[in-house]
């Protein structure tokens, strides 16, 4: 492994790990690096490389929000196992929807998303505690088999969409839902990882190097929510998916010209 070539990968894989760790969004930072030191990988190698330190990052967030911010253990498992088994599910689904027809449907729901958060201004400003019923726990699932899904069978934004659902109907701010939404985002990684690996569809040895960058950049990244709160992860939030609308919408009017 060339110096220069992991020097590259380790700097982008720390920068993925901060920002992921407080709204998401790693990907886009980690996949065109290995793009970038990798130009004949396959697209298989490239999300299970990207996963494997991926994974490592969210993991040390997962843990590290878990053990700061009170959260439901019932409400964890039921986000977790939907996550997992749905996400899995998209993977396997992979082939049958073609990202041509995806990309203009996550570009429109972004899009709306951005804009809502936008105009209002409290939106996941305030915690509201309340009581784990069946009504909360179903929102959770459902919430999660859709966002699972879609992390399996496509994926860019969905630490973003997790965000913003757990907001919407359950009730959170921008902190709790960053915390919820790295479980989830964790078990999303766990599923795809349990199909890429043994199909040997990941750089081992590069994918080890950038997990431990990308963990010390997910420690770093908690340390600056926990420190500055929703107010500042919703700033983080709203720039994030202005880079996934601008960055879909390139790929979807310019690229393919």
């Amino acid at each position: 492994m060339e110096f220069d070539l992991i020097l590259g990968l380790v700097f982008f894989a720390f920068c993925a790990g901060a920002i992921d760790a407080a709204v998401g969004g790693g990907g886009l930072i980690q996949i065109p690096a290995l793009m970038n030191a990798f130009p004949n990988i396959s697209p298989a190698t490239m999300l299970g490389t990207n996963k494997l330190a991926a994974i490592s990052g969210t993991t040390s967030a997962a843990f590290s929000f878990v053990r700061r911010v009170k959260l439901s253990w019932k409400l964890l498992l039921v986000i977790a196992v939907c996550a997992l088994i749905s996400s899995y599910g998209g993977a396997a689904c992979v082939a049958l929807i073609p990202t041509s027809i995806l990309k203009p449907l996550v570009l429109v729901l972004l899009i709306v998303i951005a804009v809502y958060t936008f105009t209002k201004k409290q939106f996941g400003q305030d915690h509201q505690a309340q009581p784990i019923t069946s009504k909360v726990l179903v929102l959770a699932g459902v919430g999660s088999v859709l966002v699972g899904f879609y992390d399996g069978i496509f994926g860019p934004g969905t630490g973003s969409f997790f965000i913003f659902y757990f907001i919407r109907f359950l009730k959170v701010d921008f902190l709790h839902a960053s915390a919820l939404a790295k479980v989830a985002n964790f078990m999303t990684n766990f599923a795809a990882l349990s199909f890429f690996i043994p199909a040997g569809h990941v750089l081992l040895g590069y994918g080890l190097v950038m997990a431990v960058a990308n963990v010390a950049g997910a420690i770093c990244g908690v340390k600056m929510a926990l420190k500055y709160g929703s107010g500042f992860i919703r700033i983080l939030f709203l720039i994030l998916v202005s880079v996934l609308i601008c960055r879909l919408s390139y790929q979807i009017f310019f690229a393919a010209a």
